[in-house]
């Protein structure tokens, strides 16, 4: 994201050029709309909106939503504006400066540890209901954190919630073989709410600390299937409802957070295919949106590639120098 920044700044208003005088440093400057002759004093307030203006255009070509680019542009117009900066300081820097601290708190809410809350729970089993739409990897998702709470030493068992495909039912099948983890199932068609009751019956029977139900993929416009995430919610009553969604469909995960937070309340979100998103708004929007904190984020296929989400680690790869996006 830096870089697709840094690039249209600098691409605005060509870098001044240097004083001929031996008294007094030319200025360091990376070439900034408000760079030119406003190091010694505070930055032009006129000059900052050219700068939050192109700042803006960047942001949404990198899929970050508009409520999300007024925050920003808010959080460096009260960080920038009447800044005095010593001469031979970059400009540049200040921006990235300013633009890294209000990103840095935008995507960091309150943290929540799902392995060691489960671990305390006084409660069992410890239920987690994921929800989301289709193709955005919830059914790998369910069985790549099942394998991070199997390697703490939790019990778990998986249901197979999506009775609308069979396929599904089947791919959890082969993933509980693979990880030695119990799949609860229905036939094809059966109530998805009956399933996620007999998981949680079985778990309570079994003393199996956590159960984990997968949901069919449903469109955040559709009643009928909103309605029947509703009704598991009240059957089973989950400690925990996770948003699963694609951080590569950009404002459109945006929007299905904030329609399944609204219709069904979800206590955070895991993004997919992060591995392959080098824009980063999705991210930096959804967690915006929902006010709910990114527990993890998919890396890869693989059963290992689920890692915690780290705002620190996000930052450190938006503001990359040499990226793309």
């Amino acid at each position: 994201m830096w870089a697709a920044i840094k690039a249209r700044l600098t691409g605005r208003t060509p870098a001044p050029a240097a004083s001929t005088s031996t008294s007094t440093p030319a200025p360091v400057s990376g070439g900034s709309p408000f760079a030119e002759g406003l190091l010694s004093r505070g930055i032009d307030e006129a000059k900052l909106e050219d700068v939050l203006d192109e700042l803006e255009i960047v942001l949404l070509q990198s899929d970050v939503a508009l409520p999300v680019v007024e925050r920003i542009r808010k959080d460096l117009r009260k960080s920038l504006a009447g800044k005095r900066l010593r001469w031979g300081i970059d400009v540049d820097a200040a921006v990235k400066s300013s633009l890294e601290a209000s990103i840095r708190s935008l995507l960091s809410k309150p943290p929540l540890d799902l392995i060691e809350a489960a671990r305390k729970a006084e409660k069992k089993p410890y239920i987690v209901l994921f929800v989301g739409v289709n193709g955005t990897g919830k059914t790998t998702t369910v069985a790549k954190l099942a394998m991070r709470l199997r390697d703490a030493g939790l019990g778990v068992v998986i249901a197979a919630g999506d009775t609308f495909r069979a396929g599904a039912i089947e791919q959890l099948l082969v993933h509980g073989e693979r990880l030695g983890i119990r799949v609860i199932r229905q036939q094809e068609g059966s109530d998805p709410a009956a399933v996620a009751y007999d998981a949680v019956e079985h778990a309570r029977a079994k003393g199996v600390d956590v159960v984990l139900i997968d949901t069919a993929g449903r469109q955040h416009t559709n009643e009928n299937l909103i309605h029947e995430a509703q009704k598991i919610r009240r059957v089973v009553q989950p400690s925990l409802t996770l948003f699963v969604g694609d951080a590569l469909s950009g404002n459109d995960v945006v929007e299905q957070a904030k329609l399944f937070q609204k219709s069904l309340g979800v206590d955070g979100l895991i993004l997919t295919k992060l591995d392959a998103d080098v824009k980063g708004g999705a991210a930096l929007s959804a967690t915006f949106v929902t006010g709910r904190p990114i527990l993890y984020v998919g890396l890869g296929q693989g059963y290992q590639d689920l890692a915690p989400f780290d705002p620190d680690w996000m930052v450190r790869r938006l503001f990359a120098e040499g990226t793309a996006g």
